[in-house]
């Protein structure tokens, strides 16, 4: 599976946003799909996922609305109400262990290349 992430970029605080992930092959449905972030000096973090049912993090919960639609092989992260803190490079990820979902980097077996987000105060 490859991964492709778009829709980041540069937006005031309060702004939003919609990621897009699209994936390659013919057996997309049956991945659990991942958004993850990295800020400068920390580490990756779970933001979102989906497969049977979808998990968010606390810091996303509210905020961020994660969606799929297997015909088109792709995942989208629409985030609302967005904060500075919410800056980092965003990554799409796809893994085989569907249920339960799970939080962990070491459960997704392909990632894209990331797409930037800065959200300006």
């Amino acid at each position: 599976v490859q991964l492709q992430a778009s829709g980041g970029g540069l937006v005031q605080a309060g702004g939003s946003l919609r990621l897009s992930c699209a994936a390659s092959g013919r057996t997309f449905s049956r991945f659990a799909m991942g958004w993850f972030r990295q800020a400068p000096g920390k580490e990756r973090e779970f933001v979102a996922g989906t497969s049977w049912s979808v998990d968010y993090a606390d810091s996303a919960k509210g905020r961020f609305t994660i969606s799929r639609d297997n015909a088109k092989n792709s995942v989208y992260l629409q985030m609302n109400s967005l904060k500075p803190e919410d800056t980092a490079v965003y990554y799409c990820a796809a893994g085989s262990r569907v249920f339960p979902l799970s939080q962990s980097r070491g459960d997704y077996d392909y990632w894209g290349q990331g797409t930037q987000v800065t959200v300006s105060s």
